[in-house]
């Protein structure tokens, strides 16, 4: 009967400890944004938004991100436990005419943690 509480004390401390250690190593989603500081009025500007996580699981992902321009959402994508990003660093890319100056914001976020805020980023617009 000893040996049964010793084992059964050792499976709920190695399990505490597997559990512990998701947890603690587990983050939220964070972006980054890669864009020309400068271009042309009336150009078409591409924004990279990337996407970092460190889990990709069925019970741990990124969420939802998107990216605004000038106060207006310009995308949006949904994530879910049986339709994942595709790693746990990721790219989305979208393309934006510069009629003026751009202020981008691009957020992501973990359906665990929740986000670890939003990035922005300005394009400036010169003739």
């Amino acid at each position: 009967m000893r040996s049964y509480r010793i084992g059964a004390a050792l499976a709920i401390l190695v399990l505490a400890t597997l559990l512990w250690s998701g947890i603690a190593s587990a983050n939220k989603s964070s972006v980054t944004i890669k864009a020309p500081a400068e271009v042309h009025g009336n150009s078409e500007v591409t924004v990279v938004v990337t996407i970092t996580h460190k889990a990709n699981s069925f019970f741990h992902y990124t969420e939802w991100v998107y990216v605004m321009v000038n106060g207006k959402e310009l995308e949006r994508w949904q994530y879910s436990a049986s339709n994942r990003p595709p790693g746990e660093v990721f790219s989305k890319e979208v393309k934006v005419l510069a009629a003026g100056d751009l202020d981008i914001k691009a957020e992501a976020g973990c359906n665990m943690h929740g986000s670890a805020g939003p990035v922005t980023f300005k394009v400036a617009v010169k003739d």
